[in-house]
């Protein structure tokens, strides 16, 4: 049973259980990992991800997407706060020519926070929404040690 709440800014999509209002993502891979069982991510970012999926034409293996507080601050360096918890990003597993491709992508759809990890094992691209208003300073591109 799917349960759907649409707050009065319609910004956030909580959803409890089954599928998601985006077909290419289901509510397990977008749920926080530490298994508290929440997932509120926005919808914006979501609808954009969701253009992301088929333009790209293929499967995005989700690491990460929403993260609580608690699970966060052992996660990331942003502790309690940080993109994760607002629900406008997620870290996709991908590597070689498929994340030069996607990082294009990503680009041309303006996402607003990409972040790089392309060397070692656990290779991925973060990808996010964030704005100066949700308290992050965007456009940024980074990659990770």
């Amino acid at each position: 049973m799917t349960t759907l709440t649409l707050p009065k800014d319609d910004k956030i999509i909580l959803t409890r259980h089954g599928q998601t209002p985006w077909p290419h993502f289901s509510y397990a891979e977008l749920a926080c990992k530490c298994g508290c069982g929440v997932m509120s991510m926005s919808a914006s970012f979501m609808d954009m991800l969701e253009k992301l999926r088929v333009v790209h034409g293929s499967a995005l293996k989700i690491t990460s997407a929403y993260r609580c507080p608690t699970h966060n601050a052992k996660e990331s360096k942003t502790g309690t706060t940080g993109v994760h918890t607002i629900g406008k990003a997620v870290d996709i597993a991908i590597a070689g020519q498929e994340a030069s491709n996607l990082l294009r992508l990503a680009i041309k759809m303006d996402f607003s926070g990409i972040g790089i990890k392309q060397h070692g094992s656990g290779r991925y691209i973060h990808l996010d929404m964030a704005t100066e208003a949700d308290g992050f300073p965007r456009p940024i591109v980074w990659t990770y040690p």
